[in-house]
């Protein structure tokens, strides 16, 4: 039986990606640091090591005994906006982190490395984004994930460590953590509902995203080290229906069953339209989602109806205080 490496195991894409590879019959270890993630989505049939992908002794270890065959990496504290005011913090989790995993697996012979980039490795380019466009990110979150391709491409050229890059966007559905006050706009507002908050938007919520469904992208990007034309490629996976955050405010409210109630905040530097063609996924894959957004809001608000509110908690050790939106100062 083949040893799967999972990091981020314990977060959201994480945790269903790893039931999956179980259910295919592999092998898979968990590891995670629980500084995003939960126990609780940890599969009980798993392997689970509590740890940090900046602990290079430790993946050392790990590496040595399990010999991965293949790693899938989605260890990452994603919140582009806040990275521009914590970039070491970024740098190190997303970058060098990645780097030490990158290390391991040439060292150890790992035959493929999945790793989940993002759209905000594109910035501001003309949408819809496409695999041919020439990334220009626009905050320190984009800046590590395009490092991290970048060192991948020439580790495959160097060391002939094949990869699968995929580009995921806007992911939503149950196990999301709902709590996190500076990613995930659909988590944020379904916590405001249940402590019955208003939604908070930024500026005029006339920007632009396609949102995707965690059960729609996770078979692909689990099978992909099993096409061969997939390797050493990069792929945008996803929605494909771009919804504003106005819009995005009713269907919360309808799937939570509350009346809508929002309030603008001031403006904050993000991309304004955000979002991907798919057609190269749906050329090597046949990838294609299934699941509309308001069925996938749907879906995540009764997971959220059950598990309840989430409290969040700030970020401690922000770096940079100049320009800081007012919103995330306490």
């Amino acid at each position: 039986m083949e040893n799967i490496l999972v990091t981020g195991g314990a977060g959201f894409i994480g945790s269903h990606l790893t039931d999956y590879l179980l259910n295919q019959g592999y092998n898979v270890v968990v590891f995670d640091d629980l500084s995003g993630g939960f126990i609780e989505n940890v599969n009980g049939n798993c392997i689970f090591v509590k740890g940090s992908i900046l602990d290079v002794p430790l993946i050392d270890r790990l590496f040595r005994q399990y010999r991965f065959s293949c790693v899938y990496h989605l260890a990452a504290y994603a919140a582009e906006g806040l990275s521009h005011f914590i970039k070491r913090f970024n740098y190190q989790n997303n970058l060098i982190g990645s780097v030490n995993l990158i290390n391991a697996a040439v060292k150890y012979g790992t035959e493929c490395f999945v790793f989940t980039s993002s759209m905000a490795v594109y910035g501001s380019a003309q949408v819809p984004f496409n695999e041919e466009m020439t990334p220009a990110p626009e905050d320190s979150y984009g800046i590590a994930k395009y490092a991290v391709e970048q060192e991948l491409a020439i580790s495959k050229e160097m060391f002939g460590l094949d990869y699968v890059i995929f580009r995921p966007h806007n992911v939503i559905g149950e196990r999301q953590n709902i709590g996190d006050p500076y990613r995930n706009v659909v988590g944020i507002f379904m916590n405001k509902t249940l402590i019955g908050q208003p939604m908070t938007v930024f500026g005029d919520g006339e920007q632009a995203r396609a949102f995707s469904y965690v059960g729609d992208i996770v078979p692909t990007i689990a099978d992909s080290p099993l096409v061969p034309s997939a390797r050493g490629q990069i792929f945008n996976i996803g929605g494909d229906t771009p919804c504003t955050i106005n819009e995005l405010t009713g269907l919360v409210a309808d799937a939570m069953g509350v009346e809508k109630s929002v309030v603008h905040l001031e403006e904050r530097h993000e991309v304004k339209y955000a979002y991907s063609s798919h057609y190269r996924a749906a050329e090597v894959f046949n990838y294609a989602p299934r699941t509309s957004l308001r069925d996938g809001i749907f879906l995540m608000a009764e997971w959220a109806k059950k598990h309840g509110l989430r409290k969040g908690k700030d970020f401690e050790g922000i770096e940079i205080t100049k320009n800081l939106p007012s919103f995330w100062r306490r």
